[in-house]
Parts: C-alpha cells; structure tokens; sequence
C-alpha cells in the first residue's frame, strides 16, 4: 500500500506546523481528512483548507470532542504536543498530564471507536539524550534529558504496549528538528525559523552555548513524506526521520547570512543543560522499510524557507 487514497484521517494538531504540510499532501494523495484541534478566534487558521477538510475542535488533555472526531476514522496522526523541550523542566508535572495522560486518552477514545491506526510524531532530537554513537540508530539508548524527551519516551512505550496487547498498528517518527513554512514558534522552537525572522527584522540573534552545538536539520516538506509513507505502512514500526547529516548553529547561521544577504547582532549566552551537545540520526530503517529519503540539503531546504518568506513579506504570518 502507498496510497491513502480514500483513507478517512483525522489529523490531530491539523493547525499546526506539521498539520498543515501533512494536510496538503494527504488531500494531494487522495485522503478524506478531518482535524481536531482546540478552539480558536483566528480566522487566518480556519481558512488554511476551508472546504476541504473537516474541523472538529475539543482539548486533547481531557478529551473533550475526541470521540465525534474519532467516528468512522480509519487512521490517526498524533502532531499535537503542548510543550516544547526548552521549557517542558518546568514544569514536568504538567508535560505529563497534558502530553501524557492526554496521549492515554486518545487511546482509549480511539479503542472504543475501532480505531487500530496511529501515526505519532515523537522526537529525535531528544528522545536519545548525549548520545554515544553518531549516526544515532533506533537501537541506541533512549537517554533524555529534557521532560520533553522523557514524555515522548513514555508515549512510544505505551504505543508499543497497545501493539502488543491489543493490536494498534502505530508507526512512530522520531524526528529531528524540522523547520520550513507554517513554522510559527518563534524563539521557543525551531532555529532556523527564528534566525531568518530576526535576519528579516534586523533584530539580535541569541544563541545558547558557544554555537557549536551540532542537529540533524530536515526540510518539512521531506517530514510530510515521511508522515504519508508511515500512515501506508501495514505494520508497526519505529524510525528517526531526519537529513542523517550534523549542522553546528554557527554553520545554519553562516548559510543562512549568506542566502539572505543580511546580517545582524549575534549574543551568544552560557550553554543550558538540558541542551544535547551533537546529535544527527541514522535514517537507513526509513529507506529501507518504508521507502523515504530526504529531497532537500540544508542548502537547498534554507533556500527555499527564505524565497517563501520574503514572498510572504511577513514572517509571523507563516
């Protein structure tokens, strides 16, 4: 199977950065899809596939409005997440009861509604810790040390719990840092993102740590693929989805200078611990098995992230 062709998805998180890429190509592809997401007054969000898709709205933590969402679903994307790994030491107790326990929810709403389909978006920026081999395979220690690794590291067991138990056919993605249109968590999440609004805004670039710090980068136009693909697979699996190659920030920095043809202010700031000093993944599992590669270098990826900004003429709106 490698089409979803006439599949009925309900995308969780269909707003969001990944939701929305994902969405374009599934209904490229063929599928019926349907979005849960939490309300919202922004028109800009309504509008994005109005007339193609499905809205539901509810709140994943206690799981109001899953099941409407959940009826005569054949497959589940799983995108949402309510914190993000620099601020999730915070507060791990409530990463947990949103991201967690709201996670066990969906499982249950989806057991009762027949659902045994569930692709979900974990991280493989942090699920793995400092790590001792480089490229990281999916054999590799699951080390995090961040809250935000550490509940996506419960999430994956818990999903491998249900596959044995009961059956649920989940395929989870362990991707690396993904960066591309639609990003919008500027400063909390997402490097590139932020560098190229500050470029464009002539506003002063932080960077935690002297910028040697080293990440696997990923166009999310390659990450959608890789979501499509998952959601064909027949079986369950787990795989990283990444470019396979390191990047220091100083390096993303340099590229991105140069395509832009801007400069500004850099400050660099005293290196945080929960911070993973390098790490880029192994990706073989996913060529092999369900047939993914990468299109986009880094090179390529950023060129194509600053032609779409600077056509947009205003970032915060991507």
């Amino acid at each position: 199977m490698n089409s979803l062709n006439g599949t009925k998805v309900l995308v969780l998180g269909g707003r969001g950065f990944l939701g929305r890429n994902l969405i374009d190509l599934l209904l490229r592809d063929g599928a019926s899809v349907r979005t849960f997401d939490r309300p919202t007054s922004s028109s800009a969000d309504r509008c994005a596939f109005a007339g193609k898709v499905e809205e539901f709205e509810g709140n994943f933590i206690d799981g109001q409005g899953l099941p409407a969402a959940l009826d005569k679903v054949d497959l589940v994307y799983h995108l949402i997440s309510t914190t993000v790994p620099s601020g999730s030491n915070a507060d791990p107790i409530g990463d947990v009861n949103s991201n967690l326990a709201g996670t066990l929810r969906l499982l249950k709403a989806m057991s009762t509604a027949g659902v045994n389909r569930l692709v979900y978006a974990s991280s493989g920026g942090t699920v793995y810790g400092n790590p001792c081999v480089l490229p990281v395979p999916e054999w590799h220690a699951l080390q995090p040390i961040s809250s935000y690794g550490v509940v996506k590291v419960a999430i994956e067991n818990y999903l491998h719990l249900h596959s044995e138990l009961n059956g649920l056919k989940a395929n989870v993605l362990r991707i690396s840092n993904p960066y591309g249109m639609h990003q919008r968590r500027i400063g909390a999440q997402g490097v590139i993102a932020t560098f190229l609004h500050k470029l464009m805004n002539s506003e002063p670039i932080e960077i935690w740590g002297d910028g040697s710090a080293v990440r696997d980068y990923i166009y999310v136009a390659d990450v959608a693929r890789a979501l499509l693909l998952a959601g064909c697979n027949q079986k369950s699996g787990t795989f990283n989805i990444g470019s396979g190659i390191g990047h220091s920030l100083n390096e993303v920095l340099r590229i991105l200078c140069e395509q832009t043809g801007l400069e500004t202010e850099v400050r660099y700031l005293p290196h945080r611990k929960f911070d993973v000093t390098q790490t880029f993944l192994d990706i073989e599992r996913a060529r092999e098995e369900l047939g993914w590669n990468p299109f986009y270098t880094l090179e390529e990826g950023c060129a194509r992230f600053c032609q779409l900004m600077e056509r947009a003429r205003e970032p915060a709106l991507l």
